[in-house]
């Protein structure tokens, strides 16, 4: 198996709508219970790549098997803020790919300035969590039954990665 962390391409749209309805549709751990219409993920892509995002692929010789993000925020006083989303194929969970395209993710992110990066994550997702914790994110909070999925309340939990060595002048 040749694994590759590259980052997003216009190319990859199709198979990335696949592999984020795959895991959207275990219900489990993204805030989509099934992917957006293959149009808006294309245009989100696209954007994304536009403005120099960071967005990555991981790559198992030419099949997408998960993707990391770390999306700026909108709003000035957030310039130096981003939010982590990550997904990963259940045939490759367990491996250290989550753990690779998270700190290639932070690369990127540092290069951009960005000091603050924060993230959800559902409180049952222990595996997660702990990743989290290895790479630098620390529990900020609780956001008690914000998740309602099949009649079932979950709690999120917050967490954040802040290194102001990451900052760049403005």
């Amino acid at each position: 198996m040749n694994l590759r962390i590259v980052p997003i391409a216009e190319e990859h749209v199709p198979d990335f709508h696949r592999a984020l309805d795959a895991v959207a549709r275990e219900r489990r751990f993204l805030a989509f219970l099934e992917a957006p219409p293959l149009e808006a993920t294309r245009a989100f892509i696209i954007n994304n790549i536009a403005k120099n995002n960071v967005q990555l692929v991981a790559l198992s010789d030419s099949e997408l098997v998960g993707w990391c993000d770390i999306l700026p925020k909108d709003r000035p006083i957030y310039a130096h803020v981003g939010v982590l989303g990550i997904g990963i194929l259940p045939a490759f969970r367990g491996r250290g790919l989550g753990a690779a395209l998270i700190q290639a993710a932070l690369d990127e992110a540092s290069k951009r300035g960005i000091v603050r990066v924060e993230l959800t994550v559902r409180a049952e997702n222990t595996r997660a969590i702990a990743l989290y914790q290895k790479l630098g994110f620390e529990r900020e909070g609780a956001l008690r039954d914000t998740v309602l999925v099949d009649g079932r309340y979950e709690d999120l939990v917050m967490m954040a990665n802040v290194d102001r060595s990451r900052a760049r002048p403005r």
